[in-house]
This record gives structure tokens, sequence and C-alpha cells, in this order.
């Protein structure tokens, strides 16, 4: 039984955790920390939802860059961070998942607490406009001709333009060579200045290269509006229908009640109207995946996502 003494402590405990569920959440600027260089998706995105967050809120994301190792340095470093809620952590896929298996990073899947996914893009194969490939049929008899020899720029290793470029080879059945960048912006350089003779990435950064570059396929069920001209993977022969999904994470130690907040305030900012049609524009694809259904969410990405991992080569 308990004493009048524990009761109140219990009153009192009770009392606090609703007053923090209640609270006008941000009270102050939220810590966004991007596990990779400036200018690719992550950074893109995160900067746009700031200003929806000042706009709605009156406060601000102060994103930071932390790249390294594909995004593992940050995931790494995610779970010794604060857990109150104004620490977050931009959280990608398949990253989440590969990386993990070779047991080179300092985490496992598990050990990240997902709170919201916001959008998906779409794998893309790109070469410099002035490349002298004009189709996907012309890059694949040069690679034909010269195994081994072609270069293929993507984001990371363990990455969703890794497994998109181990796609590439098997289901097109060539031989090329992978180049892992620390981000969407540092291929960039390397594709226009012809370090590169092609990159796996999506359709944003074909959007926002739009002058620059050729698209030569896309990993999408139907052609993309901005790109009408482009086929699909599919069109083309391969069973290929995937990309790279981004998200939010939390350290552990984030308490229930502020998951949900955080969860909760990247919804509100993801449909936001305004926010979604940039997102639409610019080639990403929103979705709404929300801490209640993230657990159902990641079973089924990770059971999609293993199968093919070892198909590729890039899980035992």
């Amino acid at each position: 039984m308990q004493t009048p003494f524990l009761r109140s402590l219990a009153a009192i405990a009770l009392g606090t955790i609703a007053t923090l569920a209640s609270a006008q959440y941000p009270e102050r600027a939220v810590n966004y920390i991007i596990p990779f260089v400036p200018g690719g998706e992550s950074d893109i995105t995160a900067r746009l939802q700031g200003k929806v967050l000042s706009r709605i809120a009156g406060k601000d994301f102060i994103v930071q860059n932390k790249a390294g190792a594909g995004g593992a340095l940050a995931w790494g470093q995610l779970n010794n961070m604060p857990g109150d809620g104004y620490t977050v952590v931009g959280s990608n896929l398949p990253h989440l998942i590969l990386q993990p298996l070779e047991g080179q990073v300092p985490y496992k899947t598990d050990d990240i607490v997902n709170v919201f996914f916001f959008q998906y893009t779409a794998d893309a194969l790109v070469v410099a406009a002035d490349s002298p490939y004009k189709t996907f049929a012309e890059l694949a008899a040069a690679a034909t001709a010269n195994p081994g020899k072609l270069t293929v720029a993507g984001s990371g290793t363990n990455s969703a333009n890794h497994m998109a470029f181990q796609r590439l080879e098997v289901q097109g059945k060539l031989k090329m060579t992978y180049i892992p960048f620390k981000g969407t912006g540092d291929l960039t350089s390397a594709l226009l200045g012809k370090h590169v003779d092609a990159a796996l990435s999506y359709p944003t950064f074909a959007v926002a290269n739009k002058e620059k570059i050729r698209v030569l396929a896309v990993a999408t069920p139907a052609r993309i509006p901005q790109f009408p001209n482009v086929p699909t993977f599919k069109e083309l022969g391969l069973d290929w229908v995937d990309g790279a999904y981004r998200g939010i994470a939390v350290p552990k130690s984030t308490p229930e009640p502020t998951r949900k907040q955080i969860s909760d305030l990247f919804l509100k900012i993801n449909r936001d109207p305004e926010f979604r049609k940039q997102m639409l524009h610019g080639g990403f694809e929103p979705i709404d995946i929300t801490y209640e259904q993230m657990p159902e969410f990641m079973r089924k990405r990770t059971a999609e996502t293993l199968p093919l991992a070892r198909q590729m080569g890039l899980a035992k």
C-alpha cells in the first residue's frame, strides 16, 4: 500500500509528465544535425523546413552539417547527444539498414530512434549534358566494351546510391567502378567536371541541375512530369523501383512524450501547403510516416532491403 508521501510523489511525477507532454513545443531553437555535407537533399530540405518552423512557431532550426562515413559519424554519436527534444538528426534509408551489416560502423539499426519520415526520392542515373552517352543503351554498350573502366559517382558507401549502383551492375549485367562521395554536393563537381562518367542520384538532383545534366533513366513506376522523355528502368527491362527515404531521429534518452511532440512538429511542417508545393516542384515525394507508424514502416523497409542487399553483395 502506498503511503500518503508516495502517493504525493506519484501525483507530482504524473503532473510533470503531463505538463511536458502538453507544453508548447518547441520553446526555443532546435539543433538539426545533417549527417552529410551542405548542398545535398537532406541539407536543402532542412533549411526549407526551418523557414516553415519560423513561420508557424516563431522558432528556428540551427542546421549543422556533421559529415563523415556516409552519415555513420553522426548516427554513431546520436545516443550521446542530449535527449531533451532540442537535438534531432537527419535519418536516411536504406543507409541505416545497410551500414551496420558490414560491422564497420559504431551503431546498429535498432540503436536509431526514428520519429518521422518526411520524403522519398527515386534513384536516377545521370550524366553531364555534354556527355557522349545520350541514352542508357549507349552507356551500357560502353560499359560492356570496357569492363570496369566507366566510373559512376554516388553519395556514400552502403547508401541508397551504392545499392542502386549494385543493382545497375547486377540487373544490367555490367561491370563499372563506383566512386563514393561525402554527399550530393560533392559529386556534382565531379560529374560536371568530367571526373566521373555518370552518377546515381535522384530526380531532385536532376531538377536542380536541369541545364547541366542529362537523365538517362529513373526508378519510378511511371515517367515523372519534370522529365517526360526519360524512360523508367522498368521500361528498359530492369526490375527497379526504389530510392532513398529521409526523416528525423532522436537520442534513445528522449522521453516518449517528447518523441511524439517532435513527430507531430515535423508532420505539421510536412503538411504546410507551400512547403509541400516546394518539395514536389523540386522532385521530392512527400510522405508522412509518424512515430506511431514507425515500427511497421521499419519492419517493412528492412524486409524489403535485406534480400536485395544480399543479392547485390552488400550483406552476407
